[in-house]
């Protein structure tokens, strides 16, 4: 953990209003000679689903709860059936109530994204060089990668590129 000290103080800040101040690949680039080969091994594969190593257990179970809760939500208000025993705390319930009165998908992924930063804070709270900080900036670095996704001119152009491979596969038969 010793080894922690200078990787943690050397890593950018993470904000949702801002661009990601690293890719993913660079954040376990500049990790490799800091972490363990077992603690590395989690951050290469690590998902927002991930659930293994400290901080991680929380995430994962929180943040499957969260999409049941948001899944149950949708379903409802499509009239399709839902499990009635999924059961999400009052501060999730909350955050997928706005989620769901939100005007636009985009300002929902941005609720979301804000709920999930302020879970990750809380469960980083009193940890400073640890793995509880560097799992849960690892898993910042992903939610932010999910949030280029939504990304107007990104998604219009990832759109354009597929549909382009699309319009060539028809026109090859």
């Amino acid at each position: 953990m010793a080894s922690y000290y200078y990787l943690i103080s050397s890593l950018p800040s993470l904000r949702t209003d801002a661009p990601m101040p690293m890719t993913y690949e660079a954040f376990l680039a500049q990790s490799k000679a800091s972490v363990s080969a077992d603690v590395y091994g989690i951050l290469e594969k690590l998902t927002l689903s991930s659930d293994k190593g400290p901080l991680l257990r929380q995430w994962g179970t929180w943040y499957r709860a969260m999409q049941r809760e948001l899944n149950r939500r949708r379903r409802e208000k499509l009239g399709k059936p839902f499990d009635r025993t999924v059961e999400a705390d009052r501060v999730t319930r909350d955050m997928i109530d706005r989620v769901m009165a939100a005007s636009d998908p985009l300002a929902a992924e941005k609720i979301m994204l804000d709920a999930q930063f302020e879970y990750l804070d809380s469960l980083v709270a009193m940890h400073y060089f640890d793995d509880y900080v560097l799992y849960g900036y690892a898993v910042k670095l992903k939610l932010l990668e999910r949030r280029d996704v939504f990304e107007k001119e990104k998604g219009s152009a990832e759109f354009e590129r597929l549909f382009d491979g699309v319009k060539q596969q028809i026109m090859s038969i």
